[in-house]
């Protein structure tokens, strides 16, 4: 460790990250296999922490990979971290792999998005529940938040509208909360000022069998006079070493009532 003289810097942004994760000092120590002054130094900027030590504390503070890169940059380090582009020819084995999945989904819906909500990929299903969308919203690149709560895109179709869209929003603060992102934060104030459509107020409460469902919030949306539920999952990737991979979701979504499993498969037929 080198004594350094710093009123900002790393340590500072470390410090930032600790307090915003309500963990102590000494819980932070004890952590890393570190000491309470040693992470009070690297604190204040009296000691420059060594770029292992970076990394271990930015991983028992869940910091993004993304901010990781940051933390490193500032304290004097080459990023760790490549962010290498979707459609690079190096990531055609996880492009494959992710369409292998989407499609293996149909007929149910499924998508691929990244951390600011862009639609990356996504099969028949969701292609299905965008008919009638405004053509606005069908521009590339397309965007799940908007798709959703615009008032031109699902909203007027979905039935528990005022549920799904407090939902959807308190995820996207819980995002803002761990990835700081100024882009996701601009979407999430896009989204929160959306006007709720005319009609919905009245029928927030899901109908047919999907209102006994209690193991998850449904989405209950119409559909070519149909109301189809679905409950949503959403998968990460493991232990991701690159920027990119790090922000993909995989959202998929499950029929939560047989008449939809029925209505979907008859389609596919």
């Amino acid at each position: 460790m080198t004594t350094v003289a710093l009123d900002t810097g790393v340590g500072p942004l470390l410090r930032s990250w600790r307090q915003q994760r309500r963990i102590s000092q000494l819980e932070l120590a004890l952590r890393a296999d570190s000491s309470a002054r040693h992470i009070s130094f690297i604190e204040t900027g009296r000691s420059r922490p060594s770029e292992e030590m970076i990394l271990r504390l930015a991983d028992h503070l869940d910091i993004p990979v993304r901010e990781r890169n940051a933390l490193l940059v500032v304290a004097g380090y080459a990023p760790r971290y490549a962010e290498t582009a979707l459609d690079d020819p190096a990531m055609g084995a996880l492009r494959d792999g992710m369409e292998q999945l989407l499609q293996g989904y149909d007929p149910y819906p499924a998508l691929v998005i990244d951390g600011t909500y862009t639609v990356v990929a996504a099969n028949r299903g969701i292609a299905m529940l965008l008919e009638g969308v405004a053509e606005h919203l069908l521009a590339p690149p397309l965007n799940a938040m908007r798709l959703t709560l615009h008032p031109q895109g699902l909203a007027p179709r979905i039935r528990n509208l005022r549920a799904w869209r407090a939902d959807l929003l308190a995820q996207m603060e819980r995002q803002i909360a761990l990835a700081r992102s100024a882009e996701l934060r601009e979407l999430y104030e896009e989204g929160a000022a959306y006007p709720v459509p005319e009609g919905a107020d009245g029928r927030d409460e899901p109908a047919g069998p999907s209102s006994a469902l209690s193991f998850a919030l449904p989405l209950v949306i119409e559909y070519r006079g149909r109301v189809l539920s679905f409950v949503s999952s959403i998968a990460t990737f493991n232990t991701p070493m690159d920027v990119t991979v790090a922000e993909l979701a995989i959202e998929t979504f499950l029929p939560a009532d047989q008449e939809t499993a029925s209505y979907l498969r008859s389609l596919a037929s």
